[in-house]
């Protein structure tokens, strides 16, 4: 399974995620990469380049941007493509999650991330934020 981390995140967060993860992936029973879409698909890739490319992997996708999901025309690209979405909210919409809120946050949603990955069955759209856990879309 491959988890994207999109464009407006550190692809670093990807790097770091992929080595925590990359020893439990033969205990867990199925291998999970993490990868930057910056990194895979090239900086300034639009959303409706990258959503069909990364629906061909069968992928996840952890984002800031809820627009996607607002959208009309980027949430019927995402669910024909078969996503699966994760959405971070900051507490505030007037700024997003600073660097270290990201990697906090990811870190310690992480076994939900995977959990929901493996078993629900694509498309699907959560969202969550520091101060609140997973919801479905």
């Amino acid at each position: 399974m491959i988890i994207y981390i999109d464009e407006n995140m550190p692809p670093n967060l990807a790097v770091g995620l992929n080595t925590l993860q990359t020893p439990l992936n033969y205990k867990m029973g199925f291998d999970v990469e993490v990868k930057s879409i910056r990194t895979a698909f090239g900086q300034g890739i639009k959303d409706e380049e990258w959503i069909p490319l990364a629906g061909k992997e069968n992928a996840c996708i952890i984002t800031q941007d809820f627009n996607i999901q607002r959208l009309r025309h980027q949430k019927v690209l995402y669910e024909e493509n078969k996503l699966g979405m994760f959405f971070l909210r900051a507490p505030s919409k007037k700024k997003g999650l600073s660097y270290w809120e990201m990697v906090e946050l990811c870190v310690d949603r992480w076994m939900q991330i995977l959990d929901i990955a493996h078993n629900i069955d694509r498309p699907f759209s959560y969202r969550c934020s520091s101060k609140r856990p997973f919801e479905k879309l």
